[in-house]
């Protein structure tokens, strides 16, 4: 079997040196979180700046939205670029390991993204998406916010 620079994982497959040990692998990803992130802190923050009131992540909803203001039928998705593909950003970076397997992970995001967003409307329901990027400028975001909440 040719061997290529690397190691055998106990499954068998190729795998890449990592630099981390198990232990602080495992802390790392522990630290990654699909709710409450920091971005998803600071676009409440804002909304409920502007005086609106919202429901967390609803579980009854295609892709339990991060925002849900349900007497408005409109959700708010809290995208983080580099996950979501955001793709006019330098933070949609492809890790040079492991190619491939990111390549399916993203193409795997979008596909569920674009599925969330499209039963969402089906059901009557208006959709934002807020960019992790854009949260560098708080006050057009607030701006923009309050235009798709308002209207």
């Amino acid at each position: 079997m040719l061997r290529i620079s690397g190691h055998y994982s106990e499954d068998g497959s190729l795998g890449v040196p990592d630099h981390l040990n198990r232990r602080e692998r495992s802390l790392n990803m522990a630290a990654v979180h699909s709710k409450d992130t920091g971005p998803e802190m600071a676009v409440r923050k804002i909304a409920h700046a502007l005086g609106y009131r919202y429901r967390l992540h609803d579980p009854k909803l295609p892709g339990r939205p991060d925002l849900v203001f349900p007497s408005k039928h409109k959700a708010i998705f809290v995208h983080g670029c580099f996950w979501h593909r955001h793709n006019r950003c330098r933070r949609a970076s492809t890790p040079k390991t492991h190619e491939a397997f990111w390549q399916e992970k993203f193409l795997g995001n979008a596909a569920r993204d674009k599925s969330n967003r499209r039963q969402l409307k089906k059901l009557g329901w208006s959709v934002f998406t807020v960019w992790q990027c854009e949260l560098k400028n708080p006050g057009r975001l607030a701006e923009r916010l309050d235009e798709f909440l308002a209207g």
